[in-house]
Protein backbone atom coordinates (compact mmCIF):
# COMPACT_ATOMS: atom_id res chain seq x y z
CA UNK A 1 0.00 0.00 0.00
CA UNK A 2 2.75 2.35 0.80
CA UNK A 3 4.41 2.00 -2.50
CA UNK A 4 1.03 3.12 -4.31
CA UNK A 5 1.09 6.37 -2.16
CA UNK A 6 4.49 7.14 -3.14
CA UNK A 7 3.91 6.46 -7.04
CA UNK A 8 0.71 8.56 -6.55
CA UNK A 9 3.19 11.37 -4.90
CA UNK A 10 5.52 11.16 -7.59
CA UNK A 11 2.91 11.35 -10.52
CA UNK A 12 1.30 14.08 -8.90
CA UNK A 13 4.55 16.24 -8.39
CA UNK A 14 5.25 15.15 -11.91
CA UNK A 15 1.77 16.40 -13.18
CA UNK A 16 2.34 19.80 -11.08
CA UNK A 17 5.40 20.55 -12.54
CA UNK A 18 4.93 19.90 -16.21
CA UNK A 19 1.56 21.69 -15.77
CA UNK A 20 3.47 24.91 -14.22
CA UNK A 21 5.28 25.73 -17.38
CA UNK A 22 2.55 27.12 -19.26
CA UNK A 23 4.77 29.15 -21.20
CA UNK A 24 6.27 26.23 -23.14
CA UNK A 25 5.97 26.77 -26.82
CA UNK A 26 8.33 24.14 -27.65
CA UNK A 27 11.27 22.05 -25.82
CA UNK A 28 13.58 19.00 -27.12
CA UNK A 29 16.40 17.64 -26.67
CA UNK A 30 18.08 14.84 -28.60
CA UNK A 31 20.67 12.37 -27.70
CA UNK A 32 24.06 12.54 -28.79
CA UNK A 33 25.11 8.69 -29.99
CA UNK A 34 27.12 7.21 -27.98
CA UNK A 35 27.92 10.70 -26.36
CA UNK A 36 30.17 11.13 -29.29
CA UNK A 37 29.16 14.38 -31.18
CA UNK A 38 31.23 14.43 -35.02
CA UNK A 39 31.25 18.32 -36.13
CA UNK A 40 29.92 17.34 -39.40
CA UNK A 41 26.69 15.98 -38.02
CA UNK A 42 24.10 18.84 -37.20
CA UNK A 43 21.09 18.15 -34.99
CA UNK A 44 17.98 19.25 -36.56
CA UNK A 45 14.43 21.30 -34.29
CA UNK A 46 11.10 21.61 -36.72
CA UNK A 47 9.25 24.56 -34.94
CA UNK A 48 5.77 25.24 -35.59
CA UNK A 49 4.89 29.07 -34.45
CA UNK A 50 1.59 30.61 -34.41
CA UNK A 51 1.79 33.93 -32.66
CA UNK A 52 3.53 36.57 -34.70
CA UNK A 53 2.02 39.11 -32.53
CA UNK A 54 3.88 37.34 -29.32
CA UNK A 55 7.36 37.85 -27.88
CA UNK A 56 9.58 34.51 -26.93
CA UNK A 57 12.98 33.58 -25.74
CA UNK A 58 15.00 30.89 -27.47
CA UNK A 59 17.40 28.36 -25.23
CA UNK A 60 19.62 26.54 -26.34
CA UNK A 61 19.87 22.78 -24.09
CA UNK A 62 23.09 20.76 -23.37
CA UNK A 63 23.46 17.73 -21.32
CA UNK A 64 27.03 16.50 -20.59
CA UNK A 65 29.10 14.21 -17.97
CA UNK A 66 31.59 15.00 -15.98
CA UNK A 67 34.38 13.81 -18.29
CA UNK A 68 33.95 16.75 -20.49
CA UNK A 69 37.32 18.26 -20.96
CA UNK A 70 36.60 22.03 -21.77
CA UNK A 71 35.53 24.45 -19.58
CA UNK A 72 32.86 25.70 -22.77
CA UNK A 73 31.40 24.49 -25.68
CA UNK A 74 31.03 26.69 -28.71
CA UNK A 75 28.43 25.88 -31.91
CA UNK A 76 26.22 26.97 -34.43
CA UNK A 77 22.72 27.63 -34.41
CA UNK A 78 21.29 27.46 -37.99
CA UNK A 79 18.03 29.36 -38.37
CA UNK A 80 15.94 28.68 -41.61
CA UNK A 81 12.19 30.26 -41.56
CA UNK A 82 9.39 29.35 -43.24
CA UNK A 83 10.94 31.39 -46.39
CA UNK A 84 13.57 28.96 -46.42
CA UNK A 85 15.74 32.90 -45.51
CA UNK A 86 18.89 31.39 -43.25
CA UNK A 87 21.07 32.68 -40.86
CA UNK A 88 23.76 31.12 -38.62
CA UNK A 89 25.12 32.24 -35.27
CA UNK A 90 27.47 31.27 -33.30
CA UNK A 91 27.45 30.68 -29.46
CA UNK A 92 29.79 29.76 -26.78
CA UNK A 93 28.08 28.13 -22.98
CA UNK A 94 30.72 28.61 -20.78
CA UNK A 95 30.35 25.31 -18.46
CA UNK A 96 32.74 25.67 -16.07
CA UNK A 97 33.90 28.27 -13.92
CA UNK A 98 37.71 29.00 -13.91
CA UNK A 99 38.42 26.20 -11.13
CA UNK A 100 36.89 23.86 -13.26
CA UNK A 101 33.88 23.31 -10.95
CA UNK A 102 30.43 22.83 -13.09
CA UNK A 103 27.82 25.70 -13.57
CA UNK A 104 25.34 23.38 -14.54
CA UNK A 105 22.76 21.57 -12.86
CA UNK A 106 24.00 18.06 -11.80
CA UNK A 107 22.81 14.96 -10.98
CA UNK A 108 25.62 12.62 -10.32
CA UNK A 109 28.06 12.95 -13.43
CA UNK A 110 25.69 14.89 -15.56
CA UNK A 111 25.18 18.46 -16.02
CA UNK A 112 22.20 20.12 -17.52
CA UNK A 113 22.50 23.83 -19.11
CA UNK A 114 20.27 26.32 -20.68
CA UNK A 115 21.77 29.16 -22.38
CA UNK A 116 19.51 31.97 -23.63
CA UNK A 117 20.42 33.31 -27.11
CA UNK A 118 17.10 35.69 -27.96
CA UNK A 119 15.30 37.15 -25.84
CA UNK A 120 11.82 38.87 -26.26
CA UNK A 121 11.99 38.64 -30.21
CA UNK A 122 8.62 38.41 -32.73
CA UNK A 123 9.06 36.30 -35.77
CA UNK A 124 8.38 37.90 -38.38
CA UNK A 125 6.08 34.76 -40.10
CA UNK A 126 3.96 32.01 -38.96
CA UNK A 127 4.98 29.11 -40.01
CA UNK A 128 7.87 26.60 -39.19
CA UNK A 129 11.37 27.45 -38.71
CA UNK A 130 13.78 24.84 -38.85
CA UNK A 131 16.69 25.47 -35.81
CA UNK A 132 20.30 22.76 -36.04
CA UNK A 133 22.65 22.74 -33.61
CA UNK A 134 26.02 21.95 -34.66
CA UNK A 135 29.27 21.64 -33.01
CA UNK A 136 32.51 23.93 -33.62
CA UNK A 137 34.72 22.89 -31.14
CA UNK A 138 38.31 22.10 -32.16
CA UNK A 139 38.13 18.30 -31.84
CA UNK A 140 36.16 16.63 -35.08
CA UNK A 141 33.98 14.28 -33.06
CA UNK A 142 33.55 16.13 -29.12
CA UNK A 143 33.14 13.08 -26.94
CA UNK A 144 31.20 13.16 -23.45
CA UNK A 145 28.19 15.34 -24.66
CA UNK A 146 25.23 13.14 -24.01
CA UNK A 147 22.06 15.68 -25.68
CA UNK A 148 21.56 19.09 -27.28
CA UNK A 149 18.15 21.01 -27.57
CA UNK A 150 15.96 24.02 -28.16
CA UNK A 151 13.51 25.68 -26.29
CA UNK A 152 11.07 28.03 -27.24
CA UNK A 153 8.87 30.03 -24.91
CA UNK A 154 6.71 33.12 -24.69
CA UNK A 155 8.67 35.49 -22.79
CA UNK A 156 6.83 37.82 -20.45
CA UNK A 157 6.21 40.79 -20.96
Amino acid sequence: MKIWNTLGFIAFVAILFTSCDSGRVFDDNKTIVNDAWYFKNTVPFEVQVTDTNALYNIYVNVRINSDYKYSNIFMWLNTTNPEKKTDQRRIEIRLADEGGKWLGNGLGDIYDYQFPVFQKIKFPNSGFYRFELEQNMRDDTLMNVKAVGVRLEKAVE
